[in-house]
């Protein structure tokens, strides 16, 4: 359990230092939410059941996070170390974290706020030794009384030394760790049963411990045996150069965490320059965006040192921006608290009296990131435009004419005049202040002129965040169009105008499936505009299939949106 000793291409991925990645069984991938909903996740590590809900009810919700992944709640080993919430022992929740009750509550907490939760799942293995568990369990390695005997439990009972083995990897024992025997159906069968009855108690989805260590062909079996076999699953698949497990087997099981962003993040953030990130995103050589969760850090790689952590200061807030800004993948924002100890557990047994007090850093929170939670899904359906970098650590950049974000990591402020697709209009700087109901904001506000301009200056290690909110002074149309698909079918619209893609389709705009059959966009355009529009279907192969008819008209009246309320026309 010592992170130095861990083989090379081994970050440590789950408990007392796990890591993770098969053949997979091709399933239709699942989706928490649909296209252009809120997809950020906030990670509350080692936080109580009973502090999860209360930070739903305070924090989350009103930011606009669309899902919390909350630590393990299995019963596991005794210990004050944080790790040994990844040593279970058993299925009960009987956690340090809270009971099944306090589980239970926290759920229906957090679902009233519009927050989804996500539980870390920890399915490869059970403890390394031998002892009484955190809910009175008594057991010995591989004797797990009610669900598991030695016969379930691969005959490696080694420790993992090869990762150029996948068998090696993926039969032998992580760290001493019990390895369950994942191609036996009845170990299947059990974790199926696990993760059923967290579905039970309102669960939405599952970040899947160590995936790397079990067959994705495994893994699939077991999706397959739950009751709902397109749950969403997000899976630890840590990346390592030339060894024969890669991320990519995963895809057909779910979303895969893509560790890659964290490392190259830190390099570009610390020893390269911001404007080399103009090209950033799945070409660097990442899973597809739409498989992909981004993140930073997590606990395993704030304590090994391969990411950024929330010791180095706004280097690390000016990174959280950047990856909530731009649009690869369903971000991640992780909420841990300070160490001087590696194997420190959380304070106070994971209750958080407040944020900022008991070492507890609360990352997701601050106002510099929370508020890019809301820029994200405002913003959410565009692309990058509007480029700008003045060669070396300034950078800025638009999404489409929904939002614009500049950040300057050079030891001096700088000013700048930046071009922006935003509208005309006064907008709250999100980064130093709140929006407020009505278009006003608690702090600094720019105006962009009618040319899309606007003049900033922006401090040392800081940033400027502009989006348009439903209380902006802006302009604009509301899309609704009911239409039937079919499965991998999404709507899209285009149009004469630029903002709508100007007759591409390549440039299409995705509308939302939040309320199906019925597709919505709302798209900010200068008051007085008038345009042609018409919505065409795209497949998972890219194909494109236009509706009939006339191109549809309308025009933006001078105050306030105008709402087209359409059918699609086969």
């Amino acid at each position: 359990m010592v992170p130095s000793l861990r083989p090379a291409g081994a970050l440590v991925g789950a408990g007392a230092l796990l890591f993770s990645l098969g053949t997979a069984i091709a399933a239709p991938t699942a989706s928490a939410t649909p296209p252009s909903s809120k997809d950020v996740t906030a990670t509350l590590f080692e936080w109580s059941f009973a502090s999860v809900a209360k930070e739903c009810t305070s924090t989350l919700g009103p930011k606009g996070y669309g899902f919390v992944e909350v630590s393990p709640p299995q019963e596991h080993i005794q210990g004050a170390q944080w790790w040994t919430s990844y040593q279970p022992v058993s299925y009960k929740i009987a956690g340090r974290l809270g009971d099944r009750a306090a589980f239970q509550s926290m759920v229906n907490t957090c679902h009233a706020a519009g927050v989804k939760v996500i539980a870390d799942s920890v399915i490869n293995h059970m403890s390394a030794g031998s002892g009484t568990g955190t809910g009175g369990t008594v057991y010995t390695k591989y004797n797990y009384p009610g669900y598991y005997q030695d016969q379930d439990f691969h005959g490696c009972r080694q420790p993992i030394t090869n990762y150029q083995d996948r068998t090696n990897v993926q039969t032998c024992e992580l760290v001493n760790l019990a390895d369950l025997d994942t191609g036996s159906a009845a170990v299947q069968q059990t974790i199926a049963n696990y993760l059923n009855d967290l579905a039970s108690l309102g669960v939405d989805g599952y970040r899947i411990d160590a995936a790397k260590h079990i067959a994705a062909s495994d893994l699939a079996a077991i999706k397959a045996r739950m009751a709902n076999p397109h749950a969403f699953w997000v899976q630890e698949v840590i990346y390592g150069a030339g060894e024969p497990i890669q991320p990519s087997e995963y895809t057909g099981n779910g979303d895969v965490d893509e560790f890659r962003v964290g490392t190259d993040l830190k390099r570009i953030f610390t020893s390269d320059k911001l404007a080399n990130l103009s090209t950033w995103g799945a070409s660097w050589g990442y899973l597809p965006s739409n498989q992909a969760r981004s993140f930073l850090d997590n606990w395993d790689t704030e304590r090994n040192g391969s990411t950024l952590n929330y010791t180095y200061g706004n280097t690390y807030t000016l990174a959280n921006v950047f990856l909530l800004a731009e649009t690869y993948g369903a971000p991640n924002i992780y909420s841990g608290y300070s160490f001087t100890n590696t194997d420190a557990g959380p304070p106070n047994n994971g209750t958080v009296n407040a944020c900022y007090q008991d070492g507890w850093n609360c990352t997701h929170a601050w106002r510099q990131v929370a508020n890019m939670v809301g820029f994200r899904n405002a913003v959410a359906g565009t692309g990058v435009t509007d480029w700008w970098s003045n060669g070396n650590n300034a950078i800025a950049f638009g999404r489409g004419n929904k939002g614009y974000v500049a950040l300057n990591h050079e030891s001096g402020a700088i000013t700048q005049t930046f071009q922006t697709g935003l509208p005309a209009g006064t907008y709250c700087d999100v980064e130093h202040g709140d929006p407020v109901a009505g278009g006003g904001c608690t702090g600094p506000t720019y105006t962009v002129g009618a040319n899309g301009q606007f003049t900033a200056t922006v401090g040392a290690g800081d940033a400027v965040a502009l989006y348009v909110t439903s209380g902006a002074n802006v302009s604009g149309a509301s899309f609704h169009v009911n239409a039937t698909t079919s499965y991998g079918q999404n709507v899209y619209l285009v149009g004469d105008n630029p903002a709508l893609g100007g007759w591409d389709t390549g440039k299409a705009l995705p509308l939302s499936s939040a309320g199906y059959p019925v597709w919505s966009l709302d798209l900010a355009l200068p008051a007085g505009t008038a345009f042609q529009y018409k919505y065409v279907l795209k497949d998972g192969n890219g194909a494109v299939t236009w509706e009939s008819g006339a191109n549809r008209t309308a025009t933006v009246p001078s105050g306030g949106e105008v709402q087209l309320n359409d059918t699609w026309r086969p």
